[in-house]
């Protein structure tokens, strides 16, 4: 068969993914967070996009408003009219009592003065406060450990190496870089490295710069002068400590059980972790995306957060008017394109919303149990059983539901949560939920007694018995390592020595 060019015509069917789907898709498993950010970059480039804000209904309808409205300057509509500003004295003549009373930290030359605008709306200076001067700085640690290195070293070597033992110090104040690196990298002697890391040690808080646990007890016992051999011992063998391996940490320490309490209270007294009481960044609230309630008549009402919703508004009155006096063909096309995106974006932020609706309505159908009485009544959930049951595909609902919380009557949970696999029945009923597993054995370890340590067969077997969970040993193991939850070994070590205590 001879091969030679020719054409064909083939008619097929296939799907393609425009840039407009593929960013619709990308913006379900946005948070609400990064939404308004991705909404408020599309509100710069796109001119026919507005927010919607709250009120504008009333702003739009100035004849219902019966009060007078006045002029107002720029000073007076931030912070107020002046003449709502009262000095100290006019406020302490109200009370019918003096100054120092009302204001007890005033010194003389400010009493009298007004802490706003004048009645003019101007202040002295001509210039308004900076509001920044006024909000509380949080300390960064390692702002507060530079300035202690500033005055205790005085060569501008140490203080190179001492800059650069700072930036290696993590968020517990322990320090992660070798000191061979630092010295090699700044090409200075390993002794002269250790000199500066030895004067750092002493600043404040008390175990900072330490390299593991035993040595940030050390420097803070040793600030207290509780640094002496028997406890140098004592924190040379912590693992002992921490298996709870009392026979043998009296053994290598070479003391009584009454001594060793007592320097087992002394340790308590420590902070393992000094560089925590120095906030390294804004802790973030977790704002739910979904609300379910209880409705009058029992059901569970499932309503989006409205606040974590970004309304926008296509300005059609602006297209209107721009593009019958435009003639350039780029602008025409240009006004063109910012409108088949701005109708875009609001159809993809309602079919958001109603995505999410549908998913979240789905899993409180699916986990009314848990709902109703709590996580041991958690069934088991997958991503499959809830995209059939509300004909989506199974990566729309693993998108959905991420970065995503829901506040139930339970607390706050997040919407990966409510997914858990699925452990067989032993009777062959139905199956249970991993988490709910998880639940149960937290309460049978929390409940056994000092004298009866449950081991993971033990629990197992229980298990099997109780509620028909067809869970292996090495399952419980799992399960109770995940919940940090110590060996049957270490539990029974530790509640002899608190009955000993008691």
């Amino acid at each position: 068969m001879a091969l030679t060019p020719r054409l064909e015509f083939r008619q097929s069917q296939s799907l393609t993914l425009t840039p407009q789907l593929m960013q619709s898709i990308r913006l379900l498993q946005l948070s609400h967070l990064e939404l308004n950010t991705f909404v408020d970059a599309e509100l710069l480039r796109n001119p026919l996009l507005e927010r919607e804000e709250a009120g504008n209904e009333e702003r739009s309808e100035p004849a219902e408003m019966p009060e007078r409205q006045t002029e107002m300057s720029a000073y007076e509509d931030t912070f107020t009219s002046g003449e709502r500003v009262k000095d100290a004295g006019e406020i302490a003549e109200g009370y019918d009592t003096a100054v120092e009373n009302v204001f007890p930290d005033a010194i003389p030359q400010d009493i009298g003065q007004t802490a706003g605008p004048d009645r003019n709306g101007s202040f002295e200076g001509g210039e308004a406060p900076d509001l920044d001067q006024y909000v509380a700085s949080r300390p960064r640690l390692s702002d507060h450990l530079e300035a202690q290195a500033q005055m205790l070293l005085r060569n501008p070597a140490d203080r190179l190496i001492a800059r650069h033992l700072i930036d290696g110090i993590n968020e517990a104040g322990y320090l992660i870089v070798e000191l061979d690196a630092v010295a090699e990298m700044l090409g200075a002697e390993i002794e002269d490295v250790e000199a500066v890391l030895g004067v750092l040690q002493t600043c404040e808080p008390a175990g900072i710069f330490a390299r593991d646990v035993a040595e940030c007890l050390a420097i803070q016992l040793r600030e207290r002068d509780r640094l002496d051999p028997i406890m140098q011992k004592l924190l040379a063998n912590l693992d002992l400590l921490a298996e709870h391996n009392m026979p043998a940490l009296l053994k290598a320490v070479g003391c009584d059980r009454e001594d060793l309490a007592d320097m087992l209270a002394e340790l308590r007294l420590l902070d393992p972790r000094p560089g925590l009481a120095f906030d390294t960044g804004p802790v973030e609230a977790v704002v739910p995306d979904v609300f379910v309630r209880s409705g009058p008549d029992g059901a569970w009402q499932v309503e989006l957060n409205s606040d974590t919703l970004p309304r926008v508004l296509v300005n059609r009155v602006y297209y209107a008017s721009v593009s019958t006096k435009t003639r350039d063909p780029g602008e025409k096309a240009f006004l063109s394109d910012c409108l088949a995106n701005a109708n875009w974006l609001t159809k993809s932020l309602d079919q958001r919303a109603q995505t999410i609706t549908r998913v979240a309505a789905e899993i409180v159908r699916q986990q009314d149990g848990f709902l109703t009485h709590g996580v041991a009544h958690l069934r088991p959930m997958t991503l499959k059983i809830v995209a059939e049951a509300i004909d989506m595909h199974e990566s729309t609902v693993s998108r959905v539901t991420a970065n995503k919380y829901m506040a139930t009557p339970r607390g706050l949970y997040e919407m990966k949560y409510f997914f858990t696999t699925a452990i067989a029945s032993a009777d062959g009923g139905g199956e249970h939920s991993a988490e709910a597993v998880r639940h149960r054995i937290r309460q049978l370890i929390d409940a056994e007694p000092g004298n009866d340590i449950l081991s993971d067969d033990t629990i197992a077997e229980m298990l099997r018995k109780e509620q028909g969970i067809d869970v292996a040993r090495r399952t419980v193991a799992k399960y109770r390592e995940a919940m940090n939850i110590p060996s049957s070994v270490i539990r029974r070590r530790q509640k002899k020595d608190l009955a000993r205590i008691a």
